[in-house]
């Protein structure tokens, strides 16, 4: 079931966020953005073609990548997942 993975996902980026990693505001911002888009999409469950909601995620890979390995592992997890629903 890859909407329940995705929210597991969801859930992991959520406590790896409370463990205050060293971000910055806008980066935080950014990341509960992304967080709250893929939300509403699970709710909706829905299967439509949104790839911006995927293009996000990925830019917040390459942007965490570096600095915040954990956090860039999780999102690339739940890009993967995005894909297997068909997001």
């Amino acid at each position: 079931m890859p909407a329940r993975e995705l929210q597991e996902q969801l859930n992991t980026l959520r406590e790896q966020l409370e463990q205050n990693p060293p971000l910055s505001q806008e980066e935080r911002d950014h990341l509960l953005d992304l967080m709250t888009q893929i939300d509403a999409q699970l709710q909706l469950e829905t299967a439509t073609n949104d790839s911006s909601l995927a293009d996000g995620v990925n830019l917040a890979v390459e942007r965490f990548e570096l600095d915040h390995p954990a956090l860039a592992a999780t999102l690339r997890n739940i890009v993967q997942t995005l894909g297997n629903i068909g997001i």
